[in-house]
């Protein structure tokens, strides 16, 4: 049973809600339920769905609003707004689909399970991997060649924001901006410390460095 997919309903039209969760639960899904968009910050703080099916017209906060706090999730927005300009600031905003109301739900299935396995080859999964490091973003563990890597939370938000960008350089102030969600303790003066912390217990543990420094610009990781 623990390896059900989660789906989380965000709407607040209890028919609609209703048809959508028998079909998923005769597909074998498990799924969680949220009528307003604050009652679904308050689900997604204590749970993690796998993907989540967003109606824009909200009571409270809408739609649109909780779509940014909703990172590493696939959504699927399920709406009757039908408008092209609406379609594509919301796909730019982070959905990973659109599905326009009425909507088929054998149609709606298959676009579920489509981008269920899209999610799983892409590691919206829980472990980030780069060489020999396999990071794990729900149990905040970190190994290096096998060996348990004891991180800081700061040491551990600036690798995990690394690996998730692992072919490019990720500026200085990029970092300090994102990593400030995870971690308060950072600036700009200590950063290069963390930074050099982080990349001697990674050597300690594979016996190779991970990330180098760009000049001026910020760090990446390093390729073999």
């Amino acid at each position: 049973m623990a390896n059900l997919k989660k789906i989380l309903i965000i709407d607040d039209d209890v028919y609609i809600g209703n048809m959508l969760e028998e079909a998923l639960i005769n597909e074998g899904y498990q799924v969680l339920r949220a009528y307003s968009g604050t009652e679904a910050l308050l689900v997604l703080s204590g749970a993690k769905p796998d993907l989540a099916l967003l109606d824009l017209m909200l009571p409270g906060l809408n739609g649109e609003d909780i779509l940014s706090e909703m990172k590493g999730i696939p959504v699927i927005v399920v709406s009757a707004k039908a408008d092209v300009e609406n379609k594509v600031d919301l796909l730019l905003g982070g959905a990973v689909d659109y599905v326009t109301k009425p909507f088929h739900i054998k149609e709606l299935l298959a676009r579920i399970s489509v981008h269920l396995r899209n999610a799983e080859s892409m590691g919206i999964s829980s472990e980030l991997t780069f060489g020999e490091i396999v990071l794990n973003t729900d149990s905040h563990a970190v190994k290096a060649g096998g060996r348990d890597v004891k991180l800081t939370r700061t040491e551990y938000a600036i690798l995990k924001l690394l690996m998730q960008n692992p072919a490019q350089v990720v500026t200085k102030s990029l970092l300090l901006d994102r990593i400030s969600e995870d971690t308060p303790d950072c600036t700009e003066n200590s950063l290069k410390m963390h930074v050099s912390n982080l990349r001697k217990k990674l050597r300690e543990a594979d016996n190779r460095d991970y990330i180098e420094a760009v000049w001026g610009i910020g760090f990446k990781m390093r390729a073999e």
